[in-house]
């Protein structure tokens, strides 16, 4: 069984899978096998579907379901060479409720609780130029294009793509870096040297959004939202106390939002 693992692993090494979903995968591929006492290759169709009728009377919910069934998709028919064992799958939908949008007051309150300056400045990168939180982790000083007024960003699936380096946001990372220092060639570092983990800060945003008492179910990614026209003019009283909440609503944020005319 632990060959199957292995070959799973380099497969989706491979086909470029991020770490993150690596785990994921790996992870949810050892459930199945755990369940069913035996190896994969052992377990056909019906074994697969007392595994799925089995998740889905535990109530799992949709988005973790799908990483379960696309688990088993990647391991039935990359590794294994077995599309007909998963054959059957349809994909759960989650409900959608309305997007959480942050105000301009409410990501100064969680800036303000970040435990350290190395935290404080991903979320504001964040919130300035929309990059997703492991996006902004991997961050190295390199990516920076002060020049051109763009970030190099590697996405999902080892993508490229440019998001926009707004000039204030340049002044208030340059400020960090001379004042914080963080390990070459590395934009934000921990206690270790190490870039941050995107699982870590994912809990110091929650630590901060319960130390701030927000009532609202808060999590990073708001943050990459564009602002609705509502927040405009909040959001232009904090230009002068502001700077890096202040850029980051501008004409030029990712393509995401455009300020009226004034």
């Amino acid at each position: 069984m632990r060959d199957v693992f292995d070959r799973m692993a380099w497969d989706m090494t491979f086909a470029r899978k991020s770490v993150r979903t690596q785990k994921i995968y790996l992870s949810d591929a050892k459930a199945f096998a755990a369940f069913q006492g035996r190896s994969h290759e052992e377990l056909g169709q019906r074994e697969v579907r007392v595994w799925v009728e089995h998740l889905i009377e535990g109530q799992v919910s949709p988005s973790r379901l799908r990483q379960h069934l696309a688990a088993l998709v990647f391991l039935y028919r990359k590794t294994l060479g077995m599309p007909q064992a998963v054959s059957f799958f349809s994909w759960p939908n989650d409900p959608e409720p309305l997007p959480v949008v942050l105000s301009p007051a409410e990501v100064a309150r969680l800036l303000a609780a970040m435990p350290t300056p190395a935290y404080r400045m991903l979320f504001c990168t964040m919130y300035a130029s929309g990059l997703r939180i492991g996006e902004a982790c991997r961050l190295v000083v390199s990516d920076l294009d002060s020049d051109r007024g763009a970030i190099r960003v590697l996405g999902k699936g080892q993508k490229e793509r440019l998001a926009a380096l707004h000039p204030p946001l340049l002044v208030q990372l340059r400020a960090y870096w001379h004042a914080y220092r963080p390990v070459a060639p590395w934009l934000f570092t921990g206690k270790y040297g190490l870039p941050l983990d995107p699982d870590q800060a994912r809990k110091v945003f929650k630590a901060a959004v319960l130390a701030t008492g927000l009532a609202k179910r808060a999590t990073p990614h708001p943050l990459r939202l564009p602002m609705p026209p509502c927040c405009w003019s909040t959001a232009r009283a904090f230009q002068s106390s502001r700077p890096c909440l202040a850029m980051a609503r501008s004409p030029a944020r990712s393509a995401t939002c455009t300020w009226p005319r004034t």
